[in-house]
């Protein structure tokens, strides 16, 4: 397969190559703008994710595609399920508030769990820490689409998967 693509490219003339190139540069510049827009549109830093684990199941289960809003202005409440990083973890965590903290300035403090756990997320966070605050926030779920993003796992569980594609 590798080797009639490098037949077909050598069979095109320059005209048709930079034709080529120049359609795969859009189609790439377009994706990325349309990524940025999200960003700027849903003030997450990550608009869209994948659920990894079983942990929000019944909610959510895993390859679930969720759509994430991060406005500051709105208030963090219990029961909302929220995607946050905790430091020293590169992936972020899809789960539940189940309490909330404020204090008297107006700052607020939470703690999460995912609905298929049976403890806290306190053994999650980092060392020390016993509280999520809001700049832990990756973004509020407020949408989905089940298990699109089923190939995103496929690719991280096997990687011999992406080879093939």
């Amino acid at each position: 397969a590798a080797m009639d693509l490098f037949g077909d490219l050598r069979r095109m003339n320059k005209r048709q190559l930079y034709y080529q190139v120049l359609n795969f540069a859009m189609i790439v510049s377009s994706a990325l703008m349309i990524w940025k827009g999200l960003i700027v549109i849903t003030g997450s830093e990550s608009p869209i994710v994948v659920v990894l684990s079983g942990s929000m199941e019944p909610a959510f289960h895993r390859g679930d595609l969720l759509f994430l809003t991060n406005f500051h202005d709105d208030p963090i409440r219990a029961g909302e399920i929220v995607v946050f990083k905790v430091e020293g973890r590169d992936i972020p965590i899809v789960h539940r508030v189940i309490k909330i903290h404020e204090k008297e300035n107006g700052d607020i403090k939470f703690l999460t769990k995912g609905d298929n756990n049976e403890v806290d997320d306190r053994g999650l966070y980092k060392e020390g820490q016993n509280w999520l605050e809001k700049k832990d926030v990756v973004g509020r779920a407020r949408g989905f689409l089940p298990y699109v993003g089923m190939v995103t796992i496929i690719m991280n569980d096997y990687p011999k998967f992406k080879v093939c594609i």
